[in-house]
């Protein structure tokens, strides 16, 4: 029975350092996906901002938030040059504004249109969001040097 345990153990482990990015990813990305929920909470049904205001703002916090997390622990970008940190930014904020343009999108059709609760849509619409990042980081944004 011991000896089953470590087995299972050591293949648990195993399988975290092979996803070790992945988890980092998606922990990070339901951190980032938390704090753009209740800004955006906060801004519709507290302050009373506008919906699509209130969701860009809370893009903008969430982004910022979201490329830090990522570069420095999720795809270990450890490069602080002035050029490396100028391309990453600028296509991580690109890519963040194609995914935002989505969220606005499934929020307007599903709010706007079909008049579908807008918590429940933004949540919907998160997770969406939270997979097309994680590829265009992970592929573009972050990609390794092969050298």
């Amino acid at each position: 029975m011991k000896i089953k345990q470590e087995e299972l153990t050591q293949e648990i482990k195993e399988l975290i350092k092979k996803y070790k990015e992945v988890i980092r990813y998606l922990v990070i990305g339901i951190l980032t996906t938390v704090i753009n929920y209740i800004v955006f909470a906060i801004l519709v049904n507290n302050v009373k901002i506008e919906m699509h205001t209130s969701n860009i703002i809370a893009w903008i916090v969430s982004v910022i938030f979201a490329y830090f997390t990522n570069k420095l622990f999720v795809f270990e970008s450890k490069s602080f040059k002035l050029n490396t940190l100028i391309k990453e930014i600028t296509s991580f904020t690109i890519s963040r504004i194609f995914s935002l343009l989505l969220e606005e999108t499934i929020l307007y059709i599903f709010v706007n249109l079909l008049n579908m609760n807008k918590l429940v849509i933004k949540l919907i619409a998160n997770i969406l969001v939270i997979i097309l990042n994680y590829i265009l980081s992970k592929f573009i944004i972050f990609k390794k040097s092969k050298n």
